[in-house]
Order: structure tokens, then sequence, then C-alpha cells
């Protein structure tokens, strides 16, 4: 595998080059290379670190004889709160099987019992849907399979070495400039540019995505001229691990799906009275749901309950769970474990057709980076994986195999742009703690106008006193700038509650608002 210091010359070239190493990234790649394409991965950090790594619940495909990819979809559609592209959706459902088959075939494991794929099941999901592997631990399972796969094939990748633009040229992207070890820089330049950077988790105080996951790839579009969507809409999981003074710990909705039940602090359940599904109601009614019992209580948390399984079934089938509970002093078995929300996936992102076009020729994005259309307003549990393993594919198709052309997406009318940065006097550049606190403050669970307006205007103050990026760390602060204005601005704009988005002084879901808020640069 090629190391920045080692291979680094003034200019790179291949068929496609491909931003991040995630499983979206990755499976890219893969498929460029088995058709005779040379690929070339950049990431800002090792290939096998991505969020990919720790995805614990697995991934959604309706392969039971029992289930169909109709009833996927209208799980889907049900939980994206009315802002679901039905068609991209439809593809998503339809694919999945295919999709699996192709991970198989890239040596994933997925656990099985009897012979058979073992299936879990979710929270909004009609049945058991969900295809996981080594118990609790999907994504480690996936990410170290294809990216063991890439290093047999061959490909380039070039490591730590955050993209800081994207080269266009006569209203094309081109390639790619990054920062490389020593402060140099390193020029990558492809006919195809797929970004493959993930989400913007690290907007928030509290997350359970990985330190890395600060929104490059989005920003990096929207400054290259991309059009940028639903960005006010951020997925809370509701069970991360209440831990004062660790990091955030996600308790995968799987738990529930086995049976788990939250509790508030005087032992009781609240979730039935909330919705039909209780503990399996979607994301967003959940989070907010323990947000309310968290208020009520003056309490900072609640419990999650799965006692109702022995300490032997709950290793097998949670390793990984079970074991960093034991380590913080909690036997699953037998006590709740402390939970609250923490932000989790971003539903937003760039506009892409739903074949990986964006509206900047040249440029492609595949994964979380992406606005599909897919996930509406609140994305349905386990459908994050299978959405980068589709579109992946897709893409790949079109770049490289006999799908025939078709117009990219064209410019939004009536796209918004935002506000010439200034505002509040900032003396000093901010810090990334700073950035985040304001937006679990003000841009998180729940929000409203007074809020989301100073935070748009604290972000502007921000964004204007950045210094010229020289590092790793310039880098990732100017991207959660750059996304938490996009965040705070389409969320101040949305004047209505809908999926994850919820204003306490919009509280009701607005008909006129069933549509989305695009966004892309000035001129």
């Amino acid at each position: 595998m090629a190391d920045a210091e080692t291979s680094i010359s003034r200019t790179l070239s291949a068929d496609v080059v491909v931003v991040g190493s995630g499983i979206a990234g990755l499976f890219v790649a893969l498929q460029a290379s088995e058709r005779g394409a040379s690929a070339l991965i950049v990431t800002k950090g090792a290939v096998d670190e991505a969020n990919t790594r720790y995805a614990q619940g697995g991934i959604a495909a309706a392969i039971d004889e029992h289930d169909s990819p109709e009833q996927h979809l209208r799980d889907t559609i049900e939980a994206g709160a009315g802002l679901v592209d039905e068609e991209a959706a439809r593809v998503l459902c339809t694919e999945a099987p295919g999709r699996v088959a192709d991970l198989v075939r890239y040596g994933v494991r997925f656990d099985t019992d009897g012979g058979s794929i073992s299936l879990g099941r979710e929270g909004a999901h009609a049945g058991r849907r969900v295809l996981r592997a080594r118990g609790d631990q999907t994504g480690l399972e996936i990410e170290l399979s294809l990216s063991s796969l890439v290093q047999r094939h061959g490909i380039t990748v070039i490591e730590h070495a955050p993209v800081e633009r994207i080269l266009v040229e006569d209203g094309r992207a081109v390639g790619v400039e990054t920062l490389v070890r020593g402060g140099k820089t390193l020029r990558c330049e492809s006919p195809s540019v797929v970004l493959a950077t993930g989400g913007a988790g690290r907007l928030y105080r509290f997350t359970t995505n990985i330190e890395s996951a600060t929104g490059d790839g989005i920003a990096l579009a929207f400054r290259a001229g991309a059009e940028v969507r639903d960005m006010e809409f951020t997925q809370f999981h509701p069970t991360a691990m209440h831990r004062p003074d660790a990091p955030v710990f996600l308790i995968s909705e799987a738990v529930r799906g086995e049976g788990a039940v939250l509790l508030d602090t005087s032992g009781e359940r609240f979730m039935p009275t909330v919705h039909p599904l209780a503990e399996l109601a979607p994301r967003d009614v959940v989070a907010r749901a323990m947000v309310e019992q968290m208020r009520e209580t003056g309490a900072d948390h609640v419990y999650l309950d799965v006692s109702q399984h022995d300490a032997d079934w709950l290793a097998t089938r949670f390793p990984n769970i079970y074991r960093t509970c034991m380590e913080s002093g909690i036997d699953m078995a037998r006590d709740p474990i402390p939970v609250s929300p923490a932000a989790h996936y971003t539903m937003g992102g760039v506009r892409t057709n739903t074949w990986g076009e964006t509206t900047l020729p040249g440029l492609h994005a595949v994964g979380e980076v992406t606005s599909t259309g897919v996930h509406g307003a609140n994305r349905l549990a386990s459908n994050s994986l299978l959405e980068s393993v589709v579109f992946a594919r897709r893409l790949s198709d079109r770049l490289f195999g006999d799908e025939t052309a078709e117009e990219p997406p064209a410019p939004s009318p009536g796209a918004h742009t935002l506000p010439p940065a200034g505002g509040v006097a900032s003396p000093a550049p901010p810090t990334r703690e700073e950035v985040q606190r304001l937006m679990w403050e003000q841009v998180g669970i729940e929000r409203d106008a007074d809020g989301l307006a100073d935070a748009t205007e604290r972000l502007a103050a921000y964004e204007s006193a950045l210094p010229p990026t020289t590092s790793l760390e310039d880098h990732e602060l100017r991207s959660v700038v750059t996304c938490g204005r996009l965040a705070a601005t389409a969320a101040l704009l949305r004047e209505e509650s809908r999926g994850a988005h919820y204003r306490r002084d919009f509280p009701e879901q607005r008909e006129a608002w069933r549509r989305h808020l695009v966004f892309r640069a000035g001129e």
C-alpha cells in the first residue's frame, strides 16, 4: 500500500480518484479495478479508519422469503417523513439483495443460523431484515474485508492526505489537491472525482461518529460549486451509552430489536404511550421522547434494559457491546444501561442523482456525504451501509460499464446561498469544541428561531476568523464551520418540524414545507 511520503510526486493521475476509504470509496475503487480502470484512493487517515468500521447494527436487505423490496420501500418512505425520493428509494430497496451478494463475493462473512444468513430487526422495520457480521461489528467486518481486497488488487492508496480543494477547470472537476506530510501539496488528476468522505457527526459535542467525521466532502463540494441539500436533517441516535468521563459509545438499535426496553430513572417504561412501535419507533421519535423524560426528571440519561436475556446469549449476540459495558462496570444481563441521544448520521449532503452524479460535471459522490433522497428527513435503520454499496455500484456502472448516459442533475431553481462571513466580532479563531458546543445547544435535537439565528450569526463570524489552512486541524475546523453554517441556516429557514428536524416554535409538520432546501456557493 503506497505511503504519502514514498509515493509523492508533483502530480498523479488515474481513471478515477476516490476521496475517502469507507465502504463507499473502497467499493467504487474495487469495481473500477475489476473493470480494468485505474483507481487512486486519497484518504486523510489510515485506509481502514472510517465510520464504516464502527457500524454495529448491519445492512438492510429484503432477502427473507416472507419479505420483499416493496415492503422495505414502504418502511423507508414511512420513516422519511414525507421527503423520501421514491425513485431513489426504489432503486435502493430493489438492488439491495444484489449488493449483499457482491459483499459476500468480496469476502464479507455475514452471521448465519442453521446455514442461512441470520436476520435481525431494528426500529421502523416491519420485520427481520438486517444482516449482521461478528455479532455487533458488521462495519468492522466489511471495512477489513474491502480494505484487504484493495491491497490485494494493488490499488494505490495515499494515506494521511486531506484534500484541500477540488480542482475545477472550465466548469468541470478535473482532480483534487491534497496536503501531505511535510507541508507539501499533491495534485491528483482524473476525469472522474468521487467523494466518499462520510458525514458530519463531529459538528456536535456528543456524537457516535469518529473524530474524523467532520463533513470535509460536503464542504469541499459546496466550495467547488456543487449543490448541497437537506443539511438541517441530522439523525440523533437515541441510545448512546452515557459515560460522563468517557467517549460516547453506541448501543446498537439491534439491542432494542432483540427486546430491550427504555426506562426512566424511576424504572418505569415510557415508550408504549408515545408510539405504537414503542422502542422500535423511528429514531427521531425515540430521541425526543427520551429528551422529554430527561427534562421532566432533571436527569441527564434514561436506562436501556435488556436483562431478559442471559449473559451467554448477550455475549454471543453483542460481543463488543457486552465487553464495553462490562469494562464500564455494567453487566447487561443484570444492570440497565444509562443512555442518552447523540448525533449519529447526516441525512443531507452533496445533491446527487441515482447514478452518483452531482451538479458539478466530473464530480461524483457516494455514501453518507450525499443527499440521494433515500433517507428523507429521517433515515431508516441499517439503510446507510446499503446506500453506500447500491449507489457505489451504480456509479461504477455509469463510469466503467454499459449504462446509457443521461443528463446529470440540473441546477435547482431557487437554491439558497450563505450570507457573506462576518457578523458578530470574533477576536480569535474558534476552537472545534466551541463550534461543537454551539451546534449541540442551538442546532441540536430541539431548536427555535432565537437559538438558530444566534448560531448562524456566530458561525459566520467564526468563518471570517479562520486562519489559512496549514494543518489537518485547520482543514477539519474549516469543514465543521462550513457544514455548521449550512445546517443552522437551513434549520432556521425550515419553519416546521419534520423527521429529525424539530422546532419548538413550529412543532407541527406543514405541507407547505414538504420540499427540500438546496444551497450552493454564491458567485
